[in-house]
């Protein structure tokens, strides 16, 4: 990147007399100041303005052109962006018009008042506000004493047909930062009438370049910065002599192509290779290693302790309440009990058990025998032995609620004892049948699977489509049977008869009868899940006779590999310039391809040609001397290009000959401080007075005569 350059501050304003101009090329893109008569400007920056606010202080300053990036960070930039006092090469914005004044003044050593004849450059055609605005800036600001405006098109084609490069007519192409202009000279004057403009120019060009870089490289979309496209475009941009002829190399030759192509390595570290540990690192780390587990030994030991001495102190408690039942009669017994928390002796009995093995198994101990294990799953239920005549009404419903899960639990277990005798029956029926007849046991292995992959398939397309929905929007009771929807309905039920008062669920038995039911309907939920893992074992017996066979249930869901991160290298920070180098600047020619419905630079010729009312003996006389200046001017084949585009508008055989000014960049300057110094200059400016007596009206007819 080019680096930040801070002009210093003039020191020889003084010796130049009040008389001596001041010429200002107050360009879109660089805005250069210096003395009439001398070589080269004193000033040039970039005409831009930020104002930025002080992180620390909170003040906000105002930085003109380039900012250094290390001054820059102390200032946040968030809130603030570039801004240009130009819109289509038209300076609109004078607020900061008078920043950048201020800046170029101070910068050339002027104190107070500048009290020095101004000439400014503009563009073609320029309004008569802005000239207006300028002027009045110029006077009430900084105290100027005249002023001239004159178009620097114009000037840098003087120059140069003062260097013997054009003649006294012809045409002027100037490709500059926001637009292009076509001015045709007659006798050395410019014919405004017949001028051409195309809002497209090099700032385009470079915003262009840099969306086509974001769009290719996304990810490193914040390091392709306007300023680095700018510096892109300068350095590897290139004008195609045929544009479709140019894009079939990069598509159809892969050498030639490669050999075009141009290349920006990003910044990039490689990381750190993995070098085997030593031996005193893996020492290092098993010590640690070893460190911390004994800490976390240590604690869980501690833990344990903890536990055993807790449940020790309440296995006491209970024994002790165990004992002073045993000593007492029925009266003192209910009193303990009551006293105590405990419904019945049983259930004493019952939490002694549960703390005993309790201790014994954080003690490392075995529970005991099968006998035992016995007794603690029937001191589940203790209400269960106990009579009704011996039970509170509390009691009563806790003792219904224990029936009920012990016969719920026993049916479960007896069900699954069921299921697997079942299950060992048809394992010795189908090898019965395996064996008298394999054939008729393959295919009815085939039948079965297909019947229950149809059955699981249109289980699953009831879960996602729902039973009879045409419409495509499936809700929750869609997907239901009827089943189901019965269970949901009780529950509904039971739940909407709870908000109307009291909670009274299961102090009947119908509601245990309800709750047996949703439990039943519960279990023939998963009856799908018996279904598959039926089919899964099918499955397993058919691959068993034919190992070619493929379950598609399986087949259909894969497994997902997992994502393997790949680590990057310095190829994934190359970002590679191909096509973008001619495609960004055929916009020149093309300005459809930025969505700008406007004629390019070559077809501008033929319609300023075409405005002009002389004979065609004089266009010719103008084609053979067509001046190409601006700093777009400067890409590699441009010349070329304009010349094969404006043929296609001439006659067959017409005599062309363009030239590339002496410096497109600073021959506008160089030629409008010739002029400044010449005898010409001062019958060519304007005064407060004058513009006081004539207003805005001036400018309708101000234009200066163009001498060297």
């Amino acid at each position: 990147m080019t680096p930040v350059y801070r002009p210093p501050r003039e020191t020889d304003f003084a010796r130049f007399p009040a008389s001596t101009p001041i010429v200002i090329d107050n360009g879109a893109s660089t805005f250069r100041i210096g003395w009439a008569g001398e070589a080269e400007p004193r000033l040039a920056f970039r005409n831009i303005v930020q104002r930025p606010r002080h992180r620390s202080s909170g003040e906000t300053v105002t930085v003109i052109g380039d900012a250094d990036p290390a001054l820059m960070k102390y200032f946040d930039c968030t809130r603030t962006s570039i801004r240009s006092p130009f819109d289509d090469d038209v300076v609109f914005q004078f607020e900061y018009m008078e920043y950048i004044l201020d800046y170029g003044f101070d910068r050339l050593g002027a104190t107070s008042e500048v009290d020095h004849p101004i000439l400014m450059t503009e563009c073609e055609c320029n309004p008569s506000f802005s000239r207006a605005r300028m002027s009045e800036l110029l006077f009430e600001t900084y105290g100027v004493p005249s002023v001239a405006f004159g178009i620097d098109d114009a000037f840098s084609y003087k120059y140069n047909q003062k260097l013997g490069n054009c003649g006294e007519d012809g045409l002027a192409i100037s490709c500059e930062f926001g637009t292009c202009h076509v001015v045709p000279f007659l006798k050395g004057q410019p014919v405004l009438g017949a001028c051409c403009r195309t809002n497209v120019g090099g700032s385009h060009i470079t915003d262009f370049l840099r969306q086509l870089l974001s769009l290719k490289y996304p990810y490193h979309a914040a390091s392709v910065s306007w300023d680095k496209a700018e510096e892109l475009k300068k350095e590897h941009c290139y004008v195609a002599h045929d544009y479709m002829s140019e894009l079939q190399i990069f598509k159809n030759n892969k050498e030639e192509a490669e050999e075009k192509t141009r290349y920006w390595q990003l910044p990039w570290v490689p990381p750190p290779k993995d070098e085997p540990p030593s031996e005193e690192e893996l020492a290092r780390k098993a010590a640690i290693k070893e460190k911390s587990g004994q800490r976390l030994r240590d604690m869980a030991a501690a833990k344990r302790s903890q536990k055993i001495e807790g449940l020790e102190k309440k296995l006491s408690e209970l024994e002790d309440i165990m004992e002073q039942l045993d000593d007492s009669d029925e009266i003192e017994e209910t009193a303990i009990l009551s006293r105590t928390g405990y419904l019945s002796q049983q259930e004493v009995k019952s939490d002694i058990l549960k703390v005993t093995q309790s201790l014994r198994k954080a003690k490392g101990e075995s529970n005991g025998n099968e006998e035992n294990a016995d007794a603690s799953g029937a001191d589940k239920y203790p209400l269960v032995s106990v009579p009704d005549e011996m039970l509170t009404p509390e009691q009563l419903k806790e003792k219904k609620k224990q029936i009920l899960l012990k016969t719920t639990t026993e049916g479960r277990i007896r069900a699954k004892q069921r299921r697997a005798e079942e299950a060992a029956l048809r394992e010795k029926q189908e090898e019965e049948r395996r064996t008298e007849n394999p054939e008729l046991y393959f295919d009815e292995l085939r039948a079965r699977y297909l019947e229950l992959s149809e059955k699981v398939d249109q289980r699953k397309r009831q879960k996602v489509n729902g039973n009879n929905n045409s419409s495509g929007a499936v809700g929750r009771g869609e997907r239901l049977n009827a089943a189901q929807k019965e269970r949901m309905r009780l529950l509904t039920t039971a739940a909407f008869d709870r908000g109307k008062g009291e909670d009274t669920f299961g102090m009947r038995d119908e509601d245990w009868l309800v709750y047996n039911k949703m439990s039943k309907e519960n279990e023939e939920d998963n009856d799908g899940d018996d279904d598959e893992s039926e089919l899964a074992r099918i499955a397993s017996k058919i691959q068993e006779v034919d190992p070619t066979f493929v379950n598609q249930h399986e087949a259909a869901e894969p497994a997902a590999d997992p994502h393997k991160v790949r680590p990057l290298t310095a190829e994934d920070f190359k970002i590679a310039i191909g096509t973008e180098r001619f495609r960004c600047p055929e916009v020149l020619f093309q300005p459809g391809m930025i969505g700008v419905d406007q004629a390019g630079i070559d077809e501008m010729v033929s319609i300023s040609l075409r405005r002009l009312v002389e004979d065609e003996s004089v266009k010719e006389r103008l084609c053979q001397s067509i001046l190409v200046t601006g700093g777009s001017s400067l890409f590699p084949g441009m010349i070329p290009r304009l010349e094969a585009g404006i043929r296609q508008f001439r006659p067959y055989l017409t005599p062309l000959k363009l030239v590339r000014a002496s410096d497109p960049i600073l021959d506008a300057w160089r030629g409008a401080a010739a002029f400044a110094a010449s005898r010409e200059f001062a019958r060519q400016t304007f005064t407060l007075e004058d513009y006081r007596e004539h207003g805005e009206s001036l400018f309708h007819r101000y234009n200066i005569v163009y001498t060297l």
